[in-house]
This record gives structure tokens, sequence and C-alpha cells, in this order.
């Protein structure tokens, strides 16, 4: 009986408490917004069913927190042959009759197994997050001969291609943002970064001319061309218009969360705009202590990462960091209307279970690098290195 308290003290003791408290609020803002968005009745699309998924998915994303986090990361890099094949084949079995899309978007990013329905990109970059620290602390002090540089590079393009293939340039972008953030928290030589700065020129160039397609060039050129955004108010442009109207009607201190005659209607509010909705009814106090509390959270993120023990570590931090980072970047700038719009939830806050769960997920290991930050044995398995 002692010794099972002794454990269970230990565990508490070690756990990042600050971390989970950070994101359970998070967690815990999303439910209400998206109850009362279902009790304003805002969208058509937005019923009962969100937010119960979301604190459902919350549950579940806590739970798996709590149970990754005392499971040391070394571990976990070293079984990356049993998770990442399997998030592999679950993202190429999107290309099968099984895929799905959402009715609007242009990807196929639902895989659909009967009695689930789930995004498995969104595994997929937890299981590269862990094989690319991996890879990227193997090589180690070796990591700017250029052999390794071109090899971590096709593991960065990999799954990036796949995604990209998929349709889902979102997630593509999040990929090439965890990539860039890791290799040089590793301490990639300036002169690779140099080289690639030079090449992006003609990079943009090629993309633009000979691999994007006329919807996506349409969706960046819309965010300057005041034409084309006349042309396309009830066409592509329409939800972004929409989604900067709702924003800015808030003003200072927004409509109220609780009813109003002057609430904008916005396609995808609770997902890719949801963003909108705090500054329609919250106003821009609101949108200020949210892009805070998701500042806060990505600095905690990199508050663990400095705090780590070894490079492995650190690395992993770094990912997780890039993912809240890109998603928060990528999802607010849509709706201010800076960037295209590519389907990025704001991170634990949009609607979405796969989402909400995987995110929990990468936080349990962000948590499991503050639980082994020294050296000792743990009530769950703990490698040993000298």
């Amino acid at each position: 009986m002692n010794k099972a308290f002794k454990r269970i003290t230990e565990y508490w003791k070690n756990l990042d408490k600050a971390l989970l408290l950070l994101c359970v609020l998070i967690s815990a803002f999303s439910v209400f917004l998206l109850y009362t968005m279902n009790l304003n009745g805002i969208s058509g699309q937005v019923s009962g069913r969100q937010w119960r998924v979301n604190a459902v998915s919350a549950v579940i994303g806590i739970c798996c927190t709590l149970v990754i986090a005392p499971i040391d990361y070394k571990f976990l890099s070293r079984i990356w042959w049993i998770y990442t094949p399997i998030a592999l084949i679950l993202v190429l079995l999107l290309f099968t009759p099984l895929g799905r899309g959402v009715e609007g978007a242009d990807d196929i990013g639902w895989l659909n197994l009967g009695f689930i329905q789930f995004q498995p990109s969104e595994l997929l970059k937890i299981a590269f997050i862990m094989t690319f620290a991996t890879h990227l602390s193997k090589v180690g002090a070796r990591l700017n001969e250029p052999l390794n540089v071109l090899l971590l590079c096709i593991h960065g393009a990999v799954p990036a291609a796949i995604i990209i293939k998929q349709g889902d340039d979102g997630s593509a972008l999040v990929f090439i943002s965890i990539f860039a953030a890791m290799i040089f928290a590793a301490g990639i030589s300036w002169k690779y970064i140099i080289a690639a700065l030079l090449l992006v020129p003609a990079a943009v160039y090629v993309v633009w001319n000979y691999m994007m397609q006329p919807y996506q060039i349409k969706r960046i050129q819309i965010l300057w061309d005041e034409e084309m955004q006349q042309e396309e108010m009830l066409g592509i442009y329409m939800q972004q218009y929409l989604g900067k109207k709702a924003l800015g009607s808030g003003r200072m201190t927004g409509l109220g969360i609780f009813g109003s005659d002057k609430y904008t209607y916005v396609p995808e509010l609770d997902t890719d705009f949801i963003f909108s909705y705090i500054g329609m009814t919250l106003g821009f106090v609101g949108c200020i202590l949210t892009a805070a509390v998701l500042a806060v959270l990505c600095l905690k993120i990199l508050s663990n990462a400095a705090s780590s023990k070894d490079s492995l570590g650190r690395l992993i931090c770094v990912g997780v960091f890039a993912i809240f980072f890109s998603h928060s970047i990528i999802n607010i700038g849509m709706d201010l209307g800076v960037l295209p719009v590519i389907g990025i939830p704001l991170p634990l806050i949009s609607a979405g279970g796969t989402s909400v769960v995987s995110l929990y997920a990468a936080v349990g290991l962000v948590m499991s690098v503050h639980y082994h930050r020294h050296k000792a044995e743990h009530m769950f398995y703990t490698e040993k290195y000298d």
C-alpha cells in the first residue's frame, strides 16, 4: 500500500500540471464557445453534436496525455517502427474507397472505417515528430554533412508529398513547418539555410506556374486583388469575406455571447472560422486573450524543450511547438484575411474530435520529456542510458 502511494505521489510530483491545466482550460473554452454557438443558432451547420464531440474528445485526449506522460519518450522513440507504418497505412487508405471528403473541401482527408471516421493525417504528424526527432538525434554532430542533410530532407519530404497528393494543403504546410523548426533547432548550418532561401524564388516560380491548380492560385491572388474579390463575393471569397465581417462586427468587447440580432452567418464557423466567432461575440479583447493563451501554451512547450536533458527530448518538444504555432498562425491569418483559406483548425478550440485527441497526445509527449527530465526510475517503463 505504501509502495503504491509512493508511486502515485511520484507520478503527481513529476507531472507537468501547469501545461495540462492550460490545455484543459482551452478545451473548456472551446466547449463553451461551441455550446453557445449552437444555443444562438448562428449557423445551420452547428448542431448540439459539436460541443459534445469536443467535450468527449477532450476527456479522451486528457486520458491519453496522462497515460503517455510517464512513459519514457526514449522508449517511444525506439518503437517508431510500430506506430509509424500504421499511421502511413491509414493515410494511404485515403486513396481507396474508404477515403472521404467534406462537402465544399478540396481534399480527401477523412477515413471511414464504418465504426469510426477520423483524419489519419493528424496521427501522421505525431509519428513524423517522433521519427524525425529520432533521426536528428542519431545524426547528432554529423548533421551538416551533405549526405545527412539530403536524407533528412527526404525524410521530411515524404509525408508532406503524401499529404499534398491527398489534397490537404494546410496539413502539408504544417508538416513543412515541423520539419523547418526541428532541423533549425537541431543546428542546421546557416550555409544550408541561406542556400534554401536563395532557391525560394525559383521554387515559387515552378510551383506557381507548373504545380498549383487554378483554384489554389485564385485563393492566394484574391487576398490582394479587390476586383477578384468583388467577382467572387458569392464564390470562393464569400467565406473569408463573411469571416472578416463577423470578426470586425464585435469591435472592442463583442456583441455578447448569449444572443444578438446582429450576428453574422459564416460557413464553417465552428472549425476554420471559430476565431471570427470569438471576435464577433467577445470582441478585440476576446481575440487578444485567446491569442495570448495560445502564445503562453507555445512558450510553455518551448520551456520544456529548454529543460530537456537531451537532444531527443528537446526536438520532440520543438516539433509539438511547431504544430501549435503553425495551426494558430494559419487559422488566425485565414480569419484576418491575410492568408488563404486552407482548412486548418485553431488548436484545441475548433470543433474536431481527431484534432483534439491527437493534440493532447502530442502534449503527452511534451509532458513525457518534462516527466523524465531527471534520470530516475518511474512508475512506467523507463529506458536506462549511460
